[in-house]
């Protein structure tokens, strides 16, 4: 199995798409769907300090109607961010996004957020290893010799990916 690590390696996560704490729900919304994002972290120079995703927006303003406009980042916002490291398996941060009912987790090394997954690229990631692992038990059982192409990284590796 593989480590969130190497999701980030091959999504070539290299932007972390944020947003300050005292800018407007508005502009939050704006940017996720400029970038066609399900969430943004909030971000104060480097330091995490929550994350706003489309659920909070539903929630938090549609449903108490609140003004987007008006309203602040860090007012809707979700404070407990649940992160991993880097060397977390990706098993280990599905298991932790099904328990907390999360979409999005951040990456985190040494206090600082390297990307983020997204719940899509560990399932991605997961089917793609068992379908490998499919195919070299099919090659066992064919009695065929000689190496097996993986299909990992999966395809479309590198391609511009939502978080």
């Amino acid at each position: 199995m593989h480590t969130v690590q190497q999701i980030l390696k091959w999504k070539q996560a290299n932007e972390i798409w944020a947003i300050t704490p005292d800018a407007t729900v508005f502009d939050a919304i704006q940017s996720m769907a400029d970038r066609r994002a399900g969430a943004l972290l909030v971000m104060e120079g480097p330091a995490l300090k929550g994350i706003i995703s489309e659920r909070d927006y539903a929630r938090e303003v549609i449903l108490k109607g609140r003004a987007s406009r008006s309203t602040l980042v860090h007012e809707i916002m979700s404070a407990k961010v649940v992160s991993v490291p880097s060397s977390c398996a990706v098993r280990d941060a599905l298991a932790l996004m099904t328990e907390k009912h999360i979409r999005h987790l951040p990456v985190v090394d040494d206090n600082r957020v390297i990307g983020v997954v997204s719940i899509g690229d560990l399932v991605k990631d997961v089917i793609n290893f068992q379908q490998s692992t499919i195919e070299q038990l099919e090659s066992y059982i064919r009695g065929e010799t000689g190496a097996v192409t993986s299909v990992w990284p999966p395809s479309g590796a590198g391609e511009k990916r939502s978080h």
